[in-house]
Order: structure tokens, then sequence, then C-alpha cells
């Protein structure tokens, strides 16, 4: 499902094997058990990679094991998907270091969402798309990716295109539009430059629980919602 691996201060989250990396109950329990072990092992330097094998950083929730349940059975299964990846955002914006996606290839609905928790969202430049396909299957937005989405795309025509033309948006618009960072010319440039990213990053040393209080203060509507408190930290480095 994932993979997890430390290279010094930095930790490597990868979804492995050549799938859509759906997020189901248990791709999701995979990713939130390595999370939790990269904040227990957080030090002043950490920071975090994700990446995904294969051509898609991951097509969203898994849809196709809802639907096995039937049309009976097709919304609980959907409002259990929903309920159990919400968690993920939560550790993400709470983890005390930096954080990077490199999208290696397709993201779409909760894995775009995944991609753009991170503080900073690298993507390769080809045929990859970020894409919010709800319009296109008839679902609506779940809260908490509505407020994800109005905090993480400022521009309004942008914001608009992605939700509401349901469009499906290659790297380098992606860096016109302000929803990625840079683009790269293959998979392994992309985890590349988030590497050098994080290096960089790693070297300023900050307080990670400082880092997280500032992180979860920019996303406010998103922290409410998600359950996530703000607190004050002082930690001189005076």
């Amino acid at each position: 499902m994932c993979t997890l691996e430390q290279r010094g201060n930095l930790f490597l989250l990868i979804l492995t094997g050549d799938n859509e990396h759906r997020l189901g109950p248990t791709l999701v329990d995979s990713i939130r058990s390595a999370l939790a072990q990269v904040k227990s092992q957080a030090t002043p330097g950490s920071a975090l990679i994700t990446t995904a094998h294969g051509k898609f950083f991951s097509n969203g929730l898994d849809l196709p094991w809802a639907q096995a349940a039937g049309s009976s059975g097709f919304r609980d299964r959907l409002n259990h998907l929903v309920n159990n990846f919400k968690p993920i955002i939560a550790d993400l914006l709470s983890l005390p270091m930096p954080t990077i996606a490199a999208v290696s290839g397709h993201a779409a609905a909760a894995g775009f969402m995944l991609a753009i928790s991170h503080d900073y969202v690298l993507m390769k430049n080809d045929r990859s798309v970020l894409y919010m396909s709800e319009l296109d299957i008839g679902l609506t937005f779940a809260d908490y990716f509505m407020a994800m989405l109005k905090s993480r795309i400022s521009d309004p025509a942008a914001r608009r295109d992605v939700m509401l033309r349901a469009k499906k948006v290659k790297a380098e618009e992606a860096v016109r539009m302000g929803i990625v960072d840079s683009a790269h010319d293959s998979a392994e440039s992309t985890v590349e430059a988030a590497v050098r990213l994080a290096e960089q990053l790693s070297g300023r040393k900050w307080n990670g629980e400082v880092y997280a209080e500032i992180r979860k203060a920019m996303h406010p509507e998103v922290c409410g919602l998600l359950g996530l408190s703000h607190r004050a930290v002082v930690a001189p480095r005076l």
C-alpha cells in the first residue's frame, strides 16, 4: 500500500504499486500509520515528501469499493470513505514539519486533496492532471474539500474552473493558477526537486510545534471542520 523511508532528516512516503492508489479503508489506514510514525520521530529539521509509483498519484476515494455494496449500500460506504479520509488531512495539517507532495501522476478528487494538503506541490510535466471529478460523476463536495480548495486556490477564476468546470489541469497551467509550485520533466526529476526543497527547508531546523501551529492558523475554516484547534506556542531561538 505504502512505504516509509527515512533519509537523514527527510521522510519519504511512497504510495507503492502500479495502480490507481484509490483511497479506500486499507490505504488510508496505511498512510495514517506512516504519518503517525513520522510524527513520533520528528525532530527540528525534519521534512516529509509524499509521492507515488505509476501513472496515478491517487485517483481519489475508492468508489468501486462503495459501488460493490450495490445501490442500497453505496451511500453508506461513500459516507464512510469521506469520513475515513478526513483524518489524513488533519494529520498532514498538524504534522510538525514542512510537507511536500511530489505529484508524479494523475491526482483526482481526494487525490487532488491529498496533494494540496501538503505545504508545497511539485508536479510532473507530462499528461498528468489535477482533476476535481465530482461535477462530472454527479457528487457534491465534502465540506472540508470545499474549505481546502477555497484556502489553497486563491484566484476566483482558477477556483471556478477547478470546481465548476471540472477542468483537468496539467502541471504548467497549475503553476500559473497558483496550485502547483513547480513543474518537472519526469517522475524522477520531480522527486529529486522535492528532495532538494526538503533539504533547504530542513536546514532551517524550525521548531516543529511552532511550524504546525502557524500552518493550522493559515487554514482556519478547514481546521474548524477537521476539529483541529489552534494555540499559541512560544519557543524563542533568540
